[in-house]
């Protein structure tokens, strides 16, 4: 018998990939996507979508200030699922198994409003959450505490019966401190490795 009533997944690089200067490496080369990466924080406007920024308003507002990185600024939105990928099959598999044994699955992630909806049409298991807490809808971003209370008032359920994976440290410990189950992730065995621990998943269902 488990005590877990919810299983909570981050999505960048737990179920796709985010890395975007791999998509630039094979695009654009890598001396021009270094020179654009330092040319523009491109992270830092990132996080302003994750915040609840539109994408495609960023990416415009950008290119008048620095019109000799434009086409890259557009590959921004235009390539979203190209940049947002590949998919962690994995971990795609571990969900998808939790659902298929009726176990309640939420996502709580770092992810634009209007780009998140881009990345579900290219990668249908993104679609499988019971329930989606994606900041760039709430206005609230992790590590911020506030994220996590709201998960903990809409749901309406215990916090320590919450498990959480995220790949991010900072965001993992927020969580901790609220009394949440975690995992960091790392790879997507032990994460499967923790399914199987917590009595959610057999280690065949694992796999």
């Amino acid at each position: 018998m488990n005590n877990i009533d919810a299983v909570i997944f981050d999505i960048g690089n737990v179920l796709i990939e985010w890395h975007p200067e791999n998509f630039y490496d094979q695009t654009v080369g890598t001396e021009r996507r270094k020179a654009f990466f330092s040319a523009i924080d491109i992270h830092s406007h990132h996080l302003e979508i994750d915040k609840g920024a539109a994408l495609l308003d960023t990416v415009n507002s950008l290119i008048p200030r620095f019109p000799e990185w434009e086409h890259e600024l557009r590959m921004w939105h235009d390539n979203w699922n190209e940049i947002a990928a590949p998919e962690i099959s994995h971990s795609a598999r571990l969900l998808c198994e939790l659902k298929r044994k009726g176990i309640t699955v939420f996502t709580l992630t770092n992810f634009g409003h209007d780009n998140f909806p881009r990345s579900q049409d290219a990668y249908p298991f993104l679609k499988e959450f019971d329930q989606e807490y994606v900041s760039g809808r709430l206005k609230m971003i992790k590590p911020d505490p506030e994220i996590y209370q709201y998960v903990e008032q809409d749901c309406g359920l215990n916090p320590e019966r919450l498990l959480f994976t995220d790949d991010r440290a900072e965001n993992i410990k927020a969580a901790a401190d609220r009394g949440w189950k975690t995992h960091l992730f790392t790879d997507p065995q032990g994460w499967a490795n923790r399914l199987v621990a917590e009595g959610l998943l057999s280690t065949e269902d694992a796999k």
